[in-house]
C-alpha cells in the first residue's frame, strides 16, 4: 500500500501564511476605520472629471442644475431635511442617476455617465458607527 507523503512546512510557507495575515489586518482597517474625518459632509460634483463645486450638505439646501454633454441634473440637497443629496430628475436616456435614491453618508456617490457628471460625499462621519454588511 502507498503511503501519503509527508509534508514539511518550509519558510516560504511561512512568508506565504505572514502575508495572509497582513493582508487580513489591512482589509479589516479599512473596514472598521471608516471614511468619517469629523468634518461636515461636503458634496462634491464634478464634471467630465473637473472638480465644479463642493457643497456643505450641513447649511447649504434647496435645488441645484448641472449639466454636462448636452444632459442636465437637478440635484436636491437636503431632501429629507438631513444632510444628503440625490438627483430629482435627469433628462439622460438611463436614469441611472435618479435610481440611486438619496446618499448620506460619506464615500456614497451619484454618477450619470451620460452627462458625466459625479457627485460624490466627503467628511461627516458614519450615522450607525459601522460597516453596511459583514459577511464571514
Amino acid at each position: 500500500m502507498r503511503q501519503p507523503p509527508k509534508l514539511h512546512p518550509t519558510g516560504w510557507d511561512g512568508l506565504a501564511a505572514l502575508a495572509v495575515v497582513v493582508l487580513a489586518v489591512a482589509c479589516a482597517a479599512v473596514v472598521w476605520g471608516g471614511q468619517g474625518t469629523g468634518e461636515n459632509l461636503t458634496a462634491v460634483v464634478s464634471v467630465d472629471g473637473e472638480e465644479v463645486e463642493r457643497i456643505n450638505l450641513e447649511s447649504e439646501e434647496g435645488i441645484r442644475s448641472y449639466s454636462g454633454h448636452g444632459y442636465t441634473l437637478e440635484v436636491n440637497l437636503r431632501p429629507d431635511g438631513q444632510p444628503g443629496v440625490r438627483v430629482e430628475h435627469a433628462d439622460c436616456p438611463t436614469q441611472d442617476c435618479v435610481h440611486t435614491g438619496i446618499i448620506t453618508r460619506a464615500g456614497q456617490s451619484i454618477v450619470c455617465l451620460p452627462a458625466r457628471i459625479i457627485i460624490r460625499l466627503e467628511g461627516g462621519s458614519e450615522p450607525d458607527g459601522g460597516p453596511d454588511l459583514i459577511i464571514g
